[in-house]
């Protein structure tokens, strides 16, 4: 069941996600127009603790009193998802390609506190490569925004409405040649990470499923390098900061990567690069806000 009113709509359970990866291939073909204005939303959502500690467990996160800046978006996410997987939206889900995302914690989150939850799509712009559109989310506790996320999807050879503004999905960082990590991403990365987040995208999940959407070999989540990075400096980072990231080159499975860090404007510039070839992978800037 759902209540709407105004173009919000506010669902009283979470989506079905691998339902609606499936709906989206089905629904494919013929899409175009604007960005919808609609809201999905969801009311008094708690943090299950199993879920959390399976969370943390494949991000390398340590388990506290609050949640991890990343995990908010496992919340929001097959909002989301439902949002483009619908037909009113203008872009193909199969096929788009996570290239930034921002994520603003306002302040530490509890991890029992109960949770408002909403998402909607923004800014379609013009990209050298196609289009891109940003699929925010915003949540509250006790009516007050505790956290924010603004995630850019790129959809290759899309054309985005005449007079759209220029896409920006660039995040500068500074000189980060030294190396203070190792890491070896296994096989099962992305199947791990899909079991914790309910991401299912296949492009994620084997080889031959990400071959399906022009992939040589399985990809990394994203967010789950994004989870790494912040992992790795989880007992130097402020409560309330501000971390960009841009999805520069894709993570293929299995692979070694190095994690590169410096000290920046109070934060934090990072990189993670692939071992042998030095190829970028995603840069993250930290800054307190």
């Amino acid at each position: 069941m759902a209540e709407s009113s105004a173009g919000r709509t506010v669902l009283e359970q979470p989506p079905n996600m691998a339902a609606l990866f499936a709906k989206a291939a089905l629904t494919a073909r013929g899409r175009g127009g604007e960005l919808p204005g609609t809201r999905l939303a969801r009311t008094g959502v708690t943090v299950d603790p199993a879920n959390l500690a399976d969370y943390a467990r494949v991000c390398r996160s340590p388990l506290a009193d609050a949640l991890p800046a990343t995990y908010p978006h496992v919340l929001t996410f097959p909002l989301q998802l439902a949002l483009m997987s619908d037909r009113a939206f203008p872009l193909a889900l199969p096929g788009l390609v996570h290239v930034r995302n921002r994520i603003d914690v306002l302040r530490p989150i509890g991890t029992t506190e109960p949770l408002d939850l909403e998402v909607w799509a923004e800014r379609f712009a013009r990209h050298r490569s196609g289009a891109t559109v940003g699929l925010c989310a915003s949540v509250r506790s006790a009516g007050a925004e505790v956290w924010r996320s603004r995630s850019t999807y790129l959809a290759r050879g899309a054309t985005a409405p005449d007079g759209a503004p220029e896409s920006d999905v660039t995040v500068a960082v500074g000189d980060l040649d030294r190396a203070v990590a190792t890491w070896r991403v296994p096989d099962d990365a992305g199947r791990r990470y899909a079991q914790v987040s309910g991401d299912v995208n296949p492009i994620h999940l084997s080889g031959l499923t990400a071959k399906a959407f022009g992939f040589k070999r399985a990809i990394a989540h994203g967010m789950w390098v994004k989870a790494r990075v912040l992992a790795a400096l989880e007992n130097r980072l402020p409560g309330a900061l501000t971390v960009d990231v841009a999805f520069r080159k894709p993570l293929f499975l299995p692979s070694t990567v190095t994690l590169s860090t410096a000290q920046a404007e109070g934060g934090w510039d990072a990189a993670v690069r692939n071992a042998t070839s030095g190829t970028e992978h995603v840069v993250v800037t930290i800054r307190p806000l």
